[in-house]
């Protein structure tokens, strides 16, 4: 693997749009070319065209475009293409059948069950890949101690790879199989993924599927247990049919790049980047690991060039392209997830931690209700920016140009319908004209004077949210893992990173910048400087200790040889080869594991031959989350060993001082904070190492343009790059009025201060509930307990921590003075239901007597006693059978942790009988000291906005944000009731809307709604409801609120501040002793489950906006002496005006993921034995309901089960004609055959053989559906999206952890 210092060599990143060539020719010299991904009337291959150009160039030969490339000069080709990303994006990808375990057909559509956008009442679920579904009967279950069940007794034993036991219950029916797969053949479909139960430890099943497939003529098969042999079925189904849908695609094309050289690249050594950021040869180039392949150039590129092995700085990395935007940092270490989402795929494959977290410059610009919005819609490549001049819309690149940031001269001229015309100025400057108008009017109609904005000031303003909107993603990656954002350096890269680069650093404290000479084309230059890897992984299931030392190192030693052997056969020798191994780690009974490398700390006797993995994991544990749990036994799931091949190439050359001045190409104008300043404009290539230059300046590369801001100094390296140094943000001084860039800005600021709360209570927390399922929510409030932001946005939670607030404010008065910090859970307190505990911390200033303002925290505490485990029973009749109560009890008086009193309240319920106290105090009281710590960082943050802007300026803007919700929900009152107008005929007199709905024991739900279509407010009266029932299905005043504020979210329709003033316009009349504002003493779980989803059909029905989904969360608890398990099951969603229902979905007010079926069986005593859409449950009509699904559970012992549950009499409303949706039936079906009714709220006791079998609800239909297709439905009231835009798809472990936090 030396490098052939006689030939070319070709490093290429193919994009969606462009492909880069970084080509190093004979003797050193470089070549860097930019040219179209897509250019069928010039070329047919882009990455072999710009190597026929180099070659023909260099040489001074003519080589034909319609011959194959002469190879004798080549010696090597490394590339990165995004063929699979766009086939996966776009949905183009080979024709798929899936064969899967029979009961689980519909598992791959259901997914983890979660929906993807929590306010969207259309829920669009990505497509799934395949076509068709053969569900084959087989079936292995694991061997579990004290299951007693007789099939299991009598089975066959098996030994799987991790060494788990399984028992054989069916074997595979190869005949019903063949017959399956010769249907599926005869229908075109030639590729096949296979994912079989616990096929990631006993994969034979699997084998024997593959073997008849390939037999039969399938031309290629995915095993999943061979793709990726991980447990969890779920994400393991995806990656096999992400495999099997891609890699033929890129064998496809790896065929038609070869046959345009000659011999097909026989003697020439073609490698490509794989999504770990190694190389790999052409002929093991898959689908699975090919999804970053572009991506992943552009982190080795910034690691190898910018990190500096002795100050050991850490570097951020940020590509900013055209279309999106990466995030990505770099330590000494790439930074690995092995579980990634990227187009509504989750596979599973080791990918570097790229955060996808913008649309980049092509992020269109918004001004709505007064905030200045920036994406997440995009313009694309197509119609692009105005200044493209195909009538695009505005963009973050529009408005640089707009400022003088792009200078239209020096861009080549490729843009307009011919694409022979430079940038378009003056297109620009027209769409900024009328955009500008926009905010002045709005201006002109506030209370408030303020004056007009220029169209410079209006274009300044969504550069500095669009900055402000980049930095929050990249405090979470940082902040995330307790690192300090301003400790790194950003490296910047890609073609339109380097106008916001010292903005961006400015405003996360970075001082430093660093563009290398290459920026543009950083990921082909990555590919030239990257190694060669190669992979090995298995799965294991042994406690990490001495009795296991033995069988991992065995374990490793055959993976290292497995990595050895592979690039060996590579033409690598052993010294060039270094191996690295990882136990994929986590503590026993949580999920959260870190693939842990032992590197840094070596082994002896007491540890494994590779090292100390105990330690390392320890010390990353407590890294991320500040505690470790040192009697808890260490799970070992997966062995992994990574195998690199170094390459040895260096590119770098450097250069000789000039002795002179820097040369000024031009001067131009360039709009600032303070207005236009001159700006010198230089050529990079003519600058060198003894040359400094001052901002303001531009710097123009061939594939970037590069912005020195004021105040900031350029420095060019020995190397030819560029390192800026960045001065401290100058902060302008603002005043109490509005400016409406300021309250973006704020807006940003104050979500984050509520975000970066979330993951200090995350880190510091120690329950499952908490830190692994993010059950919980941050708020910052005003000095009124009016809420300012909230973060995330778990519906059932939004508004209810203000309720929680205020009522401290109006209660304690007086008595809430300086150190004190105040628990509270009590339904009349604004609480929830009781395991959700809210800690208050009031802010004092010095001289001022009372709180300047407020966080809080609520988080969902796994047990705070009360008649059953989990606080949750589904058959309590009052608030003292659900656990400990607080109403405004000091958790902290004079700073002081009051750990003895607390305990007594934690342990006070066990004094009622047949009640018990906590059942984990030491969990209670650790994530009670979290949630305080997470209030402290809350403070600390805020109080820092205050010592920049001072205590009036971020008041004003708390009270600003708040309006400007207001603004939002008073605008979509008055444009429903034009169209309530409009659709009546009744012009004059009061607007009024009514709906109703039951809860199944017949409990009425009313609602009148009176609107003032003048003023957009509305009266929102819930008279006439049922009384407080005697189960537990009251709801909290404060749950009706949080549905009334989810509601009105979703019909504005957009994103906006989530806070007090969503509700400023409504006035909400709920009658005491209600079933919607119980006495307190009333017991309330059911109706922070079940009769929040009722409120949100009632709201919405007297909308018109859609018909009811499946109104139930289908809460199902079960358990014994030595288990406990809770789970909430998805049902169908109604359908809307221009939308079908989806099917099998969480719906409004939960989002709860479910628990995959390998871990279900792998810690629970229970066999899933169905999992699956129940087809024809939604409610038909012009647009139909969603379905809902079946579940059905075997179990293999004794267990209490409980299920609390709604829709089992009244079903779900269809609207305008549309059909209702299925209820929900609950069966027992005992052992003996005896089928029973559960009814929709039980508890009962549970035999070995007995099932539950399951139905949820589906979702109502839409419309009157005619036999001639046409509809009798009314306007619709929610105006369709605009289908011509896309959002750019976001990924990464930030949009993970959001995803996460928004499926509790």
């Amino acid at each position: 693997m030396m490098a052939g210092v006689d030939k070319f060599q070709f490093a290429i990143d193919r994009g969606g749009t462009f492909t880069d060539v970084f080509a190093r020719c004979p003797g050193g010299k470089v070549r860097v070319m930019k040219l179209l991904s897509e250019d069928p009337a010039n070329y047919t291959d882009a990455p072999t065209e710009g190597i026929r150009k180099i070659l023909q160039e260099e040489c001074g030969i003519s080589l034909s475009k319609d011959q194959p490339v002469d190879t004798s000069l080549i010696d090597w080709i490394r590339m990165g293409t995004t063929v699979a990303t766009n086939a996966l994006l776009e949905r183009k990808g080979e024709r798929i059948a899936l064969v899967i375990t029979k009961g689980f057909r519909d598992l791959l559509l259901i997914g983890n069950q979660s929906r993807p956008k929590i306010f969207d009442l259309e829920i669009v679920r990505p497509e799934v890949l395949y076509e068709e579904v053969i569900e084959v009967s087989e079936r292995v279950v694991l061997h579990q101690k004290g299951c007693r069940l007789s099939k299991a007794m009598n089975s066959e034993t098996l030994k799987g790879s991790t060494g788990e036991s399984l028992d054989l219950w069916c074997p595979l029916d190869f005949k019903t199989l063949q017959t399956e797969l010769q249907r599926v053949l005869e229908k075109g479909i030639q590729s096949l993924a296979v994912v079989l139960i616990h096929s990631y430890t006993w994969s034979k099943h699997e084998q024997e599927v593959g073997e008849l497939a390939q037999r039969l003529g399938f031309q290629h098969v995915s095993l999943s247990s061979e793709v990726m042999p991980m447990v969890r079925m779920v994400p393991r189904g995806y990656t096999a049919c992400a495999d099997a849908y891609l890699t033929p695609c890129i064998k496809r094309y790896l065929t038609g790049f070869r046959t345009g050289f000659k011999d097909v690249l026989k003697d020439v050594n073609v490698l490509f980047m794989q999504s770990d950021g190694g190389l790999t040869p052409m002929k093991t180039f898959n689908g699975s690991r090919a999804i970053l392949s572009g991506p992943a150039g552009g982190v080795v590129g910034y690691a190898v060039t910018t990190y500096n092995e002795e100050s050991k700085q850490p570097i951020i990395g940020f590509d900013m392209g055209g279309t999106s935007t990466d995030v990505s940092r770099y330590a000494g270490e790439y930074e690995h997830v092995f579980e990634s989402t990227t187009a509504g795929i989750t596979i599973q494959a080791p990918q570097l931690d790229v955060n996808t977290v913008a649309a980049g410059g092509g992020s269109m610009l918004f001004f709505r209700s007064g905030l200045f919005v920036v994406g997440p819609e995009s313009a694309g490549a197509h119609p692009g920016p105005s200044c493209y001049r195909k009538g695009g819309p505005l963009t973050v690149t529009d408005a640089n140009l707009c400022l003088g940031r792009l200078l239209p001269d020096y861009f080549p001229k490729i843009f307009g319908p011919e694409e022979d015309q430079p940038l378009s100025k003056r297109d620009t400057l027209r769409e900024f004209q009328k955009l500008t108008d926009q905010v002045n009017s709005f201006l002109e109609n506030q209370s408030q004077h303020v004056s007009n904005m220029t169209v410079e000031e209006v274009a300044m303003g969504f550069i500095r949210v669009a900055n402000e909107a980049m930095c929050r993603p990249i405090r979470a990656l940082t902040q995330a893992k307790g690192h300090d954002t301003s400790q790194h350096i950003l490296a910047c890269f890609g073609g339109a990173g380097g106008q916001h680069a010292c903005a961006i650093a400015r405003s996360l404290g970075m001082k430093t910048v660093f563009i290398h000479k290459y920026a543009g084309i950083l990921s082909a230059y990555g590919m030239a400087l990257a190694d060669v890897v190669h992979e090995a992984q298995e799965p294991c299931s042994v406690i990490y200790g001495p009795e296991s030392f033995k069988l991992l190192d065995q374990r490793i030693a055959v993976l290292k040889q497995q990595c050895i052997t592979s690039l060996q056969g590579q033409g690598f020798q052993k010294a060039q080869i270094s191996t690295e191994a990882f136990l994929h780690l986590r503590y026993e009974r949580t999920d959260c594991a870190f693939m842990c490398s032992a590197k840094g700390y070596p082994g002896n006797e007491n540890f494994c031959h590779e090292g100390d993995f105990r330690t390392a994991f320890c010390l990353r544990y407590l890294k991320e989350f500040g505690f470790t749990i040192p009697e808890r036994p260490i799970v070992v799931d997966d062995i992994r060993v990574r195998g690199t091949g170094s390459s040895s190439i260096h590119c770098e050359k450097q250069l000789k001082p000039s002795g002179l001045p820097a040369r000024v190409e031009t001067m131009t104008k360039c709009y600032f904070e303070n207005g236009y300043l001159d700006t010198n404009v230089y050529y990079l290539e003519d600058l060198t190492c003894d040359h400094i230059i001052p901002g303001p300046a531009i710097i123009i590369d061939k594939n970037s343009t590069i912005l020195v801001e004021p105040e900031c100094t350029a420095t060019i390296t020995e190397f030819g790059d560029i390192q800026i140094c960045v001065d401290r943000e100058k902060i302008p001084v603002i005043g109490t009025e509005l400016d409406t860039i300021q309250l973006s800005i704020f807006s940003h600021r104050f979500m984050s201060i509520a975000e970066q709360m979330g993951r200090i209570l995350q880190r510091t927390a120690i329950s499952t509930n908490i830190k692994e399922r993010l059950d919980f929510s941050c708020a910052l409030f005003g000095p009124d307990g009016g809420l300012v932001s909230n973060a995330p946005h778990i519906p059932v939670h939004l508004g209810a921590m203000q309720e929680t607030v205020q009522f401290q404010i109006k209660n304690l008065g007086q008595d809430l003075v300086e150190g004190d910090v105040i628990l509270s859970n009590h339904p009349c307190a604004g609480g929830s239901h009781l395991p959700d505990l809210t800690v208050i911390t009031p802010v004092f200033r010095k001289g001022i007597s009372y709180p300047v303002f407020f966080v809080a925290s609520r988080g969902h505490h796994a047990d705070i006693g009360g008649i059953t485990p989990g606080s949750m029973p589904p058959h309590s009749k009052s608030l003292e059978e659900e656990g400990a109560v607080f109403t405004s009890f000091k958790l902290l008086k004079g700073g002081m942790f009051q750990e003895e009193a607390v305990t007594e309240a934690l342990l006070a319920p066990g004094k009622i009988p047949g009640s018990s106290g906590t059942r984990n105090l030491h969990d209670n009281i650790s994530d009670l000291r979290a949630q305080v710590a997470a209030n402290q960082k809350g403070i600390q943050l805020v109080n820092e906005l205050i010592d920049v802007y001072g205590l009036e300026v971020v008041q004003a803007y708390m009270a600003h944000i708040q309006a400007n919700a207001e603004v939002a929900v008073r605008q979509m009152l008055k444009e429903f009731a034009v169209r309530c107008r409009k659709q009546t005929g009744v012009q004059t007199g009061l607007l009024e809307v009514t709906s109703e709905d039951y809860m199944d024991d017949g409990s009425p739900i009313r609602l009148s709604v009176q609107i003032n279509e003048k003023e957009g407010s509305a009266v929102f009266d819930f008279s006439g409801s049922g009384y407080e029932v005697i189960g537990n299905c009251n709801a909290p005043r404060a749950i009706t609120l949080s549905a009334l504020i989810y509601c009105l979210r979703c019909m504005v329709g957009q994103d906006i501040p989530l806070n007090q003033g969503c509700l400023a316009p409504v006035k909400v009349i709920i009658p005491k002793g209600s079933i919607l504002d119980p006495s307190a003493k009333a017991a309330v779980v059911g109706g922070n489950v079940l009769t929040s989803q009722r409120l949100v059909d009632v709201i919405f029905k007297a909308f018109g906006v859609c018909a009811a989904s499946q109104g139930c969360m289908n809460n199902i608890t079960f358990g014994n002496d030595n288990v406990g398990y809770y789970e909430t099951v998805a049902g169908g969603a109604g359908a809307g005006p221009y939308w079908h229902g989806q099917s099998g979905v969480h719906t409004h007010m939960t989002n709860t993921r479910i628990t995959d079926p390998e871990i279900l069986e792998k810690r629970y005593p229970v066999i899933l034995q169905q999992f699956q859409i129940n087809k024809g449950t939604g409610g038909t009509g012009n647009f139909c309901g969603g379905d809902g699904v079946i579940r059905q559970l075997l179990f293999r012992d004794n267990v209490v089960l409980s299920v609390l549950s709604e829709r089992r009499a009244f079903r779900p409303y269809g609207l305008y004609g549309g059909e209702p949706g299925a209820a929900g039936l609950n069966l027992l079906i005992r052992a003996d055959g005896r089928t029973i009714n559960l009814g929709g709220k039980t508890s009962v006791e549970l035999n070995p053989g007995d099932i539950f079998h399951l139905q949820t609800p589906g979702g109502g239909g839409f419309g009157l559906y005619e036999e001639d297709g046409t509809s009798k439905r009314t306007t619709q009231t929610v105006s369709q999206k605009d289908k011509t835009t896309e959002c750019f798809q976001e990924r990464g472990s930030v949009y993970e952890y959001r995803r996460t936090q928004e499926t509790v």
